[in-house]
């Protein structure tokens, strides 16, 4: 017996990489909290649930994993990172260093290609304000990020920001979004100015009005974090007290 499988049915018409597709899956169930964190990712229950098989399972995971979606635990498998209020400060706090950085490097070094692709992603991202949009949101909010990060044209820069990024919990955020859906549309509009402000500043090759835009974008994470995540104000502040913030 074949199992019935949408998720392949619609890859096969499509030239995206199945694993793609259920790195897709897997992300939306994240954000929506059907896993929460510290919830293992069994590869044989996916490829059961999704119809499919185990290889590309296992190339989503690594995607995930790449991503700081998932976690590899030696010895045990994969599952959805429980960072501690510690680790998510340290994590922010190196976040807003780097973003005020990269962005002023960014506005410095910046080509043409680089502001029509900023200006284009803000475009797509405003419209994504239902809960359905919630995984299309997160992924265009990265690629936004990496492209600032990429205006730099310091290989570097981007190789360390990348390890930097991966470690920030920006999916909980998402997560606690999609469960307070009343402060869910306000949220994604906040966004999308502050990264039309970023992009503006860069495609003007401002690079002190850059680092600013940027310095008021990730501190504006830093009111949800408290806000939806819990953690005390007063550790993100020793957090970026630390680094001279």
């Amino acid at each position: 017996m074949t199992l019935h499988s949408p998720l392949k049915e619609e890859n096969e018409n499509s030239k995206r990489p199945l694993k793609e597709d259920i790195f897709d899956a897997l992300l939306e169930k994240i954000i929506s909290g059907k896993y929460k964190p510290g919830t293992w990712l069994r590869q044989e229950d996916i490829a059961s649930q999704l119809g499919v098989s185990m290889t590309p399972v296992r190339e989503a995971l690594d995607l995930l994993d790449a991503a700081g979606l998932a976690e590899r635990v030696p010895y045990r498998g994969v599952r959805v990172p429980e960072p501690t209020p510690e680790e998510i400060a340290e994590s922010y706090a190196t976040r807003l260093l780097l973003e005020k950085a990269v962005s002023r490097a960014a506005a410095l070094n910046r080509e043409q290609a680089h502001v029509d692709a900023l200006k284009r992603i803000v475009h797509q991202s405003k419209k994504l304000i239902r809960l359905d949009d919630m995984s299309a949101s997160r992924k265009l909010s990265v690629d936004f990020h990496t492209t600032v990060v990429q205006a730099t044209r310091n290989s570097t820069l981007i190789r360390v920001y990348k390890m930097a990024v991966n470690s920030f919990p920006d999916w909980m955020l998402y997560q606690a979004m999609f469960e307070h859906p009343e402060t869910l549309e306000e949220s994604i509009k906040d966004e999308y100015r502050e990264h039309l402000a970023i992009a503006d500043a860069i495609a003007a090759r401002d690079a002190d009005l850059a680092e600013q835009r940027a310095e008021e974008h990730i501190r504006e994470i830093g009111r949800q974090i408290v806000s939806y995540l819990g953690v005390p104000q007063e550790l993100l502040d020793r957090k970026t007290i630390q680094l001279g913030l």
